[in-house]
């Protein structure tokens, strides 16, 4: 949806079964990364950890990525997986909105209701909660937005930051994963 192209990554019909770091250069300016869905990888027990591990590694220890679009299901009540994966998000400081996919599928006001629901729930944990956006890859509702938070990250890595900036005790509010890595952007 984002690259406004058709079948450009390889989509198994049934979950799991993706299990590549499948990176794509857009506009020679930033990179689309797309990364297996971190629950649902069929690979062994066994190496299902390591599996975990390379994506976890992959987001941490990336100076150059400058924000996490974490896709939650908009037609399910709140995932555990996806809890559990956000809570990670926010105690690994890595960059991330929420997306909530699927928009299509059911109605508005269940749609509104998941995301409310997930929203309570992260908030017993979450100091301040990471914006939030929808979409449907199929009618492509919510691409513009998307593709705004990408401009303002990139943005703000080209914007040179000077070295006599004097951080004010309110600014200290700011989000941690709003804030873009050093680097080119992924």
């Amino acid at each position: 949806m984002l690259a406004g192209k058709r079948d450009l990554a390889r989509v198994s019909p049934t979950p799991g079964f993706t299990k590549l770091i499948n990176m794509f250069t857009m506009n020679k300016t930033w990179r689309l990364v797309d990364l297996p869905g971190y629950g649902f990888a069929r690979v062994a027990r066994k190496d299902k950890a390591k599996f975990n591990h390379a994506v976890a590694e992959y987001l941490e220890e990336r100076p150059n990525l400058c924000c996490v679009f974490a896709l939650i299901d908009s037609s399910l009540p709140p995932q555990s997986i996806d809890l559990e994966f956000v809570e990670w998000l926010v105690d690994s400081d890595v960059p991330f909105v929420l997306v909530f996919t699927k928009t299509d599928t059911v109605k508005p006001g269940a749609v509104q209701a998941n995301i409310a629901a997930f929203t309570a729930r992260i908030a017993e944990w979450c100091e301040n909660l990471p914006e939030i956006y929808t979409c449907s890859a199929k009618e492509r509702n919510g691409r513009q937005e998307l593709l705004g938070v990408i401009e303002a990250a990139i943005a703000e890595i080209q914007t040179p930051i000077s070295p006599t900036k004097v951080v004010l005790e309110e600014d200290l509010s700011v989000k941690p994963w709003n804030l873009p890595r050093q680097g080119r952007g992924e």
